[in-house]
């Protein structure tokens, strides 16, 4: 758990990452606190989803998406938005 503690703090830097237990299914809390310890973003996420290379990466562009969100740098209609276009876009099959 330490090793992916660290790989969170690295990948999302210069926030302080702490992760601590979370929920009643051995849930992961993870804690994103600004320069001043203030926390900006907390999330649960399962223990398989951050055992998994891919699934990390996911995890940490969903928390990325959830800081610009929290300090008001992107609009959650932004990104419905940015789905929708990526969607209209897919070939039909």
């Amino acid at each position: 758990m330490e090793s992916i503690s660290l790989l969170l703090g690295e990948a999302l830097s210069p926030y302080q990452v702490s992760l601590s237990p979370g929920g009643t299914r051995g849930e992961c809390l993870v804690s994103l606190k600004n320069s001043s310890g203030a926390i900006v973003v907390e999330r649960e996420f399962n223990q398989a989803q951050l055992s998994d290379k891919r699934q990390l990466t996911d995890v940490v562009d969903g928390l990325h998406r959830d800081i610009l969100i929290a300090e008001g740098r992107l609009e959650p209609c932004v990104i419905a938005a940015l789905r929708n276009a990526a969607l209209d876009k897919r070939p039909v099959l």
